[in-house]
């Protein structure tokens, strides 16, 4: 009886924080970040404030929460390490990576940080721990078995991570996040991920 109580009221709490982080997106992009508090959201996830307090103390720590949430996906199922998929691999894991980068909610929510953080310093200070998507967890994953495999020579994960996700965002992300009639086909998304991924597999793939 007392596991079962347990698990409904993990439930529970994780069906209120689902509501809190839906209701805080809508408010943060509606309103912007000065305008909304956390009293509004409370009101609007339908729970209370203390609730709401419990999960997130302050109204910065909700935002990276929102915007972690935005950011949050399915990923590909893991590749084999292989030699001759190296690149293969990473083509997956790069359209993840864009489709991810192609939310719009995920624009406009790094919109508001860019516009918001110089005025609000609780903003500004909060760091954004994007390496806990699960795209990116899984490419540092993959970087790190394939040198363990052989498949690759990657002393420095991190860098080559940055390397490949900075090629596929610079042509992908921050044009249209700074220009918002800016987009990009199908086929060239596809077109600058095929290129990330053969420039790192020809910077770290062992011969």
């Amino acid at each position: 009886m007392t596991r079962g109580r347990s698990s409904y009221h993990r439930e529970i709490a994780a069906t209120k924080r689902e509501s809190m982080l839906v209701a805080a997106t809508q408010l943060f992009l509606e309103d912007g970040y000065d305008r909304t508090s956390l009293a509004s959201i409370a009101q609007h996830a339908g729970v209370s404030r203390a609730t709401l307090f419990k999960q997130f103390p302050t109204k910065a720590a909700l935002f990276e929460a929102a915007v972690l949430a935005a950011g949050s996906s399915q990923v590909p199922e893991p590749v084999d390490v292989r030699a001759d998929d190296f690149s293969a691999s990473l083509v997956t894991l790069g359209r993840a990576y864009a489709e991810l980068l192609t939310r719009p909610e995920m624009a406009a929510l790094m919109r508001t940080v860019i516009a918001e953080s110089p005025r609000f310093p609780e903003l500004r200070e909060r760091t954004f721990d994007f390496g806990t998507l699960p795209v990116l967890a899984a490419l540092g994953r993959y970087l790190r078995d394939a040198h363990a495999a052989g498949v690759a020579e990657i002393d420095d994960p991190e860098m080559a991570s940055a390397q490949f996700l900075g090629m596929i965002a610079s042509s992908i992300f921050w044009p249209r996040l700074m220009h918002g009639t800016w987009s990009i086909t199908d086929d060239e998304q596809e077109l600058v991920i095929a290129g990330a991924a053969r420039t790192i597999a020809a910077r770290y793939a062992t011969p």
